[in-house]
């Protein structure tokens, strides 16, 4: 008979990367969203031009190729990271690619008369971002901002090809140790959808929460 137990332990301690690295991705992907969203509605070409060619490519390239360039292409030009520095990075840079276009499709959202209404108050652009702006889009930028959040977790089981021992890649040394199949990956199986619940309830919950702040502002 197999002894379970330290087996399941071994997964457990796999799901605390996957965690890890499912939040410090989703950090970096929200960083770069913004930053690479705003940019596109930037009144300068080459800012617009230069967030376009990151969205694209990284849109446009396999998240497995960009994984693999990170970790053992990077090192030629000097950089060297730790599989969790180059799993977040390419996570991070991947998904916020996608999610560039979600702020960039939620500013677009907001009437024209929100604008007028800024020059109007005499507000510079970036204070009309800040203040009305972003506030307004940011309830329509969240329902997406979830699904992508999902996706990124999902998207960890990737980092198993370069050895970060989350919980996928535990889950492999479980089979290979024990011939068993079934039992290991339906724990993971488990635990991903355990962690997908968290991520989509905690933002529905942000939602409802924005979005009574912002009917509280109208009235």
């Amino acid at each position: 008979m197999i002894d379970w137990s330290g087996y399941i332990g071994l997964i457990l301690q796999g799901a605390l990367v996957t965690q890890q690295l499912t939040l410090l991705g989703s950090a970096l992907a929200v960083v770069m969203a913004f930053v690479a969203g705003l940019a596109r509605v930037s009144r300068f070409m080459a800012v617009r031009a230069l967030a376009t060619t990151y969205i694209e490519f990284f849109r446009g390239t396999s998240i497995f190729v960009q994984l693999f360039w990170v970790y053992f292409v990077l090192p030629f030009a000097g950089i060297t990271l730790t599989p969790l520095q180059a799993g977040v990075l390419a996570l991070g840079l991947n998904v916020g690619a996608y999610g560039a276009e979600v702020v960039r499709g939620a500013v677009k959202a907001i009437g024209r008369e929100q604008r007028e209404a800024c020059i109007a108050l005499n507000l510079t652009r970036s204070q009309a971002m800040r203040h009305i702006i972003l506030p307004q889009a940011l309830p329509l930028m969240l329902p997406t901002f979830c699904n992508n959040a999902i996706e990124l977790l999902k998207g960890t089981a990737v980092v198993s090809l370069i050895s970060l021992t989350d919980m996928t890649f535990q889950a492999q040394v479980v089979r290979a140790q024990t011939g068993n199949t079934l039992i290991p990956f339906t724990v993971i199986l488990v635990l991903y959808f355990l962690m997908s619940w968290v991520i989509s309830r905690s933002m529905r919950w942000l939602e409802r929460r924005m979005t009574r702040g912002l009917d509280g502002m109208r009235a």
